[in-house]
C-alpha cells in the first residue's frame, strides 16, 4: 500500500489534470457553443478542493469522494452519447474521475484516526 504522501500527491496531481482537461475541453477543444460556455463554471467545486488536497485535509478528500461522482457521470454521458473528440475528453474525465475518487478513498481510510499509530 502507499504511503499516505504519495497518495496525496498522486490524488493532487489527478485533481489538477481533471481541472486543465475541463477548462481545455469547456474552452478550446470542445466548447459547447464557439468560444466556449458557461459549463466552464464547472470547476470550481475542484478549484474549491484544491487548497485541502495540498495540505491534506482529511474532510478535503472526504467530501470530494462524494463530490466527484458528477464529473464521472457527465465523462459517461459524455462519452456514450457525442461524437469525435468530445466522447474521448469524455473518457478521459470519467478515468480521471474514478482515479480520484479510488484516491481519496485510500487516502480517507489511511489517514483515519484508529489508523494513526500513537
Amino acid at each position: 500500500m502507499p504511503s499516505l504522501s504519495v497518495t496525496r500527491t498522486t490524488a493532487t496531481v489527478c485533481l489538477l489534470a481533471l481541472i486543465t482537461l475541463c477548462l481545455a475541453a469547456e474552452l478550446w477543444l470542445a466548447p459547447l457553443r464557439p468560444g466556449g460556455s458557461w459549463l466552464v463554471l464547472k470547476v470550481l467545486p475542484l478549484l474549491a478542493a484544491l487548497p485541502g488536497f495540498l495540505k491534506g485535509r482529511r474532510y478535503t478528500f472526504q467530501w470530494m469522494s462524494l463530490a466527484i461522482w458528477i464529473y464521472f457521470t457527465f465523462g459517461v454521458v459524455s462519452a456514450s452519447t457525442v461524437k469525435g473528440i468530445s466522447a474521448v475528453l469524455g473518457g478521459c474525465e470519467a478515468l480521471l474521475a474514478l482515479a480520484i475518487f479510488c484516491l481519496c478513498a485510500l487516502f480517507a481510510r489511511q489517514s483515519a484516526p484508529s489508523r494513526q499509530k500513537a
